[in-house]
């Protein structure tokens, strides 16, 4: 399940070269992707984070709300760890980045429909190294006060996306995502949408250092 149609293609094309593997079908938002599973029954669903219509992790919830036994991988831009242990709280069993090898991408989707976990190795050592140090990512910033959508409109901004911009990605209304950026600030402390953006700027290069 994903937004942009040209993943969505190039994802299907690469399931489906494998023998042992099928795609059953394909959504470009989180309504139509519950309806789509209730009908095709998969014995594993890909979930991008960020969905049309609501955040990925929100629709990771509702899926293992009413089908706890699915298996779910996230398929995502964002390489932060924090969203990766959010995903994995809200049930996913896998997080890759689309950057990822194909050969990684169908490497996680096989481990996972054998009951396995995959995360990548950047990944998978940004969690661990949090878990040893005795706090969870939840706790560590007051970043993770965030909503799981805040957070999404918190690295648009980041990466420079103007109101307009974010409501174009999100495919919300700008009035919704002025409401996200006022919590956000409240949250955060922040007096002005420039300190909010610096905030983000400067947040999302911390996660992202070139």
């Amino acid at each position: 399940m994903d937004d942009h149609p040209l993943v969505r293609e190039w994802l299907t094309n690469l399931i489906n070269q494998q023998s042992d593997l099928k795609v059953c079908g394909e959504a470009g938002s989180a309504s139509e992707g519950l309806k789509l599973i209730a009908t095709t029954k998969p014995n594993l669903a890909i979930v991008d984070i960020s969905m049309e219509g609501g955040s990925g992790i929100e629709l990771i919830k509702n899926i293992k709300a009413v089908y706890p036994d699915l298996a779910v991988i996230v398929l995502s831009m964002y390489d932060e760890s924090h969203h990766a242990e959010r995903a994995l709280r809200a049930g996913a069993k896998g997080y890759v980045m689309k950057r990822e090898a194909t050969k990684k991408i169908i490497e996680a989707i096989r481990r996972i429909l054998e009951g396995k976990f995959y995360l990548s190795d950047a990944i998978a050592q940004a969690v661990t190294t949090q878990f040893v140090k005795g706090k969870t990512l939840a706790t560590s910033s007051r970043v993770e006060q965030l909503s799981d959508r805040e957070l999404e409109v918190f690295d648009l901004l980041g990466q420079g996306l103007g109101t307009r911009q974010i409501a174009e990605s999100l495919r919300v209304g700008m009035k919704t995502v002025q409401s996200y950026c006022a919590r956000i600030k409240d949250k955060l402390n922040l007096s002005s949408a420039t300190e909010l953006m610096r905030e983000a700027i400067r947040h999302y290069e911390s996660q992202n250092p070139k």
